[in-house]
């Protein structure tokens, strides 16, 4: 299972930034995962709950923004959300769209004292 590698980076660079900080304490997490990112929510979380413990980010709550696919097409300049996995571009039916967003995950926020 690939989140806990997912988390032990997450709490290194939660704990690199709280020290160029001088905080203490890390008192939130929020992180943006894509939904084609390959990260199970659920498994993040346990990974997150279980590996936290004893560091900065002891205590902490973990905020996870699920980021849907998001398209463009490069023929009519469209840029589309998508609720479901279908990369044909709804206004022009073109197969040539290109994922911009969805498919990473970031460290989007701390909250830190």
């Amino acid at each position: 299972m690939h989140e806990y590698s997912i988390v032990q980076a997450l709490l290194d660079q939660c704990e690199s930034h709280a020290a160029k900080h001088g905080a203490t304490k890390i008192t939130k997490v929020v992180t943006k995962i894509g939904v084609l990112s390959g990260v199970e929510p659920d498994l993040l979380q346990t990974a997150f709950d279980t590996f936290k413990e004893g560091t900065v980010c002891d205590g902490a709550e973990f905020v996870m923004e699920i980021q849907p696919v998001v398209i463009r097409c490069p023929d009519c300049g469209q840029e589309t959300t998508l609720e479901e996995l279908n990369l044909v571009c709804p206004k022009c039916e073109s197969i040539q769209t290109e994922i911009i967003d969805g498919e990473e995950m970031y460290l989007m926020r701390l909250e830190m004292e």
